[in-house]
């Protein structure tokens, strides 16, 4: 074999998995896995499917998706097999046989039904990995969804080949192309759901291809987190939006999230100033080892432009030590990203799972590993005007540190979150979401 450093990407990819999967493998009595693509779930008294996501196990290996009913079996030291579903149907178009020279690292198999894959395989020396436990249960599978061979590869999912950065790359340039003009979009006048429709064509995306359901939050509706509308009608006075929206390539998620105030004023200088404690604390990474203190970092951040801002006469260390930062930032700074937006292992500290929990007054943060290289993950911090947690504050005995009439002067731009996807190499963050604007615009 040819020294890594004059392999394609993705051939470096699959020896690095399949030298995963030796090691998962070698403290159990597997021979290899057997790994569904997943299939397609039709709704409750309908003929229709919702839309299918694949397995991201089954992606990990393959850049194909929208494949259900296929499998692949890989042993270590074996050449992987792709079974591949083509049915004959005149109802539905079945998928194209992959051509890419990523096929040259595999042996494809076209197969029409699911039976064909269990007449060439042994079940009873192969772990199953996929959703569907009664076919696994049916063909007799060793062990299915085998929790130590899992542990070890979500906690190694963390870490991306040349290829998976790559694809991320690529992804955050398509996702930015929809995000400038979900931007012009936005000042032109359009509604949430023209924004929307204006990303999509913009990412040669249909919603279904997103790796997570788009956020376009104008005003108010900026202060839900996860705000899952898109309104027809531009609000009367139309002050603010947020949108949160992401493109994949290859499975590969970017996750990016911008917030834009349609005139000068005190929530422009809001957004300009966290922008800036956003980059700072990036720039910073490298003085920190655990992705927790980084978070906790974050919320000094903010508590700091709370007080600078007139909004809080309340020192930073002490909102954080009460946990009052919380009722404007109450979710954590990031996560891994990957083949899902929320990559698995975010709270494991090794292969074996062990957790490292968020901390008590942080319970929504979704990574708690220490910073290496060949990480990607997120950094967005927010800072948001709910009237649900602002109504417990004012009612806390902290309530007189706070700038109330200024706050409710903010509520009706609902809040702001800034999100770049930051991989890590030789210590140093490569901010893959600017590099992209920077090309892109």
């Amino acid at each position: 074999m040819a020294p890594e450093s004059t392999l394609d990407p993705y051939a470096e990819h699959i020896k690095t998995l399949q030298e995963r999967l030796e090691a998962a493998l070698a403290e159990s009595t597997l021979e290899g896995l057997i790994i569904a693509s997943g299939g397609e779930h039709r709704a409750f008294l309908d003929d229709r499917a919702y839309p299918f996501i694949v397995n991201p196990h089954f992606n990990h290996w393959v850049p194909v998706r929208h494949v259900p009913d296929s499998f692949i079996l890989v042993r270590p030291s074996c050449v992987p097999v792709l079974y591949f579903h083509q049915p004959q149907d005149y109802w539905y178009m079945p998928a194209s046989v992959p051509q890419g020279e990523w096929t040259s690292h595999w042996d494809v198999r076209v197969i029409q039904n699911v039976t064909e894959v269990r007449d060439q395989i042994d079940p009873s020396t192969l772990g199953f990995v996929g959703e569907d436990v009664a076919l696994a249960e049916k063909w007799k599978c060793r062990q299915i969804n085998p929790e130590s061979v899992l542990h070890h590869l979500h906690f190694l999912r963390a870490y991306k080949t040349r290829y998976e950065a790559e694809a991320l790359q690529q992804s955050a340039r398509t996702a930015v192309r929809g995000h400038l003009r979900a931007k012009e979009t936005f000042f032109e006048g359009g509604s949430e759901f023209a924004i929307q429709n204006a990303y999509l064509a913009a990412t040669a995306h249909r919603e279904q291809e997103t790796p997570y359901t788009s956020i376009v939050a104008m005003n108010e509706h900026a202060s839900v987190l996860h705000y899952q509308h898109y309104d027809h009608e531009v609000p009367i006075d139309s002050v603010s939006m947020l949108i949160d929206a992401g493109a994949t390539n290859a499975g590969y998620a970017a996750d990016i999230t911008r917030t834009y105030a349609r005139t000068s004023g005190s929530f422009a200088d809001l957004v300009n100033a966290m922008d800036e404690h956003q980059q700072a604390l990036i720039n910073r990474i490298p003085d920190f080892s655990n992705y927790t203190d980084l978070h906790l970092a974050m919320q000094l951040r903010v508590s700091q432009l709370l007080v600078d801002s007139g909004l809080s006469t309340m020192s930073p260390e002490s909102q954080v030590e009460t946990g009052t930062s919380f009722h404007f930032m109450p979710h954590g700074l990031g996560h891994l990203v990957g083949l899902q937006t929320h990559d698995v292992g975010g709270l494991q500290l090794d292969i074996g799972g062990t957790l490292k929990q968020p901390p008590e007054q942080h319970p929504a943060l979704r990574l708690t590993r220490n910073i290496e290289d060949d990480m990607v993950f997120t950094i967005e911090p927010g800072l948001y005007f709910i009237p649900m947690l602002l109504q417990q504050l004012q009612a806390s005995e902290h309530s007189n540190a706070f700038n109330w009439p200024l706050i409710n002067e903010l509520i009706p731009y609902g809040g702001i979150r800034i999100e770049d996807n930051i991989l890590m190499k030789g210590g140093q963050p490569q901010n893959l979401t600017r590099q992209a604007f920077a090309e892109v615009d």
